[in-house]
This record gives structure tokens, sequence and C-alpha cells, in this order.
């Protein structure tokens, strides 16, 4: 049974290199801060960094999967408060966790967690689903 407090399964996705590069030519975004170490850089980054969108992506696709699919949820929303920072040769981490804060028939509230290398990257991320 689903009630308040309950806290959903937890989704690890990897991103690497190639990934930013495949988001980049989807989206069509090939700002030098997610493919370029140097230009990331010499803009003051640690690294190259994930696109913030394909974060938010991820994390509505662990949204959309509970939910059982992308129309059973009604809203999603998050700030973007650190980058996902992705060295190259390795693969980073976002984590993903939702805990349900409040539940109205089959309406569901979420407040969701989004974590890379144990560093919250997304703020005030919310969903509301229906199931």
């Amino acid at each position: 049974m689903i009630e308040v407090g309950t806290v959903l399964d937890t989704k690890v996705f990897d991103i690497d290199r190639e990934l930013l590069k495949a988001y980049a030519d989807a989206s069509g975004d090939q700002n030098p801060i997610h493919q370029n170490e140097e230009f990331a850089l010499s803009v003051g980054l640690p690294n190259v960094i994930a696109h913030g969108m394909l974060t938010m992506a991820l994390a509505g696709k662990y949204v959309s999967d509970w939910a059982g699919g992308s129309h059973n949820v009604r809203e999603f929303s998050a700030r973007f408060i650190k980058p996902v920072i992705v060295p190259a040769g390795e693969k980073t981490d976002l984590t993903v966790v939702a805990t349900v804060t409040e539940v109205d028939g089959n309406t569901y509230k979420l407040d969701i967690t989004a974590t890379s290398a144990g560093v919250k990257v997304l703020g005030m991320a919310k969903a509301v689903v229906v199931k």
C-alpha cells in the first residue's frame, strides 16, 4: 500500500561523455561546457557538466516509469542547483528517489531527491501522479 511517507525505489542512471554527446546531438545543444573539458575549465567549471535538461529528463523518466507512463504525470518541476560533473572516461551517477507526501484517492504527490556523487543537483523537485 502506498501512503504518505512511502519511499519509492531508488534508481541510478549512469551518465558518461557518450551520453552527453548523444543528448547534445538529439537536442541541438552543442554548448562546449557539455563536451569540451578545456573549455569547461576555462569558464570556471570543475569539468564537463551534463545538460540540465538531461538531468531533468532522467528524473522525469524515474517519475513516469513509476507512474506507469507519462500520461499519468500531471505535474513535474524542479530547480537546477548544482551541475552533474562528468569526468572523461568515467560514468557519473544520477541517483533519484522519491517520497510520497500526499495521497488523495489515486493521486500522489511526490518529493523527489536527485543527487550525483552524493551532491544534491535538483532542488524543489516535485511531481503529481495519477495511478
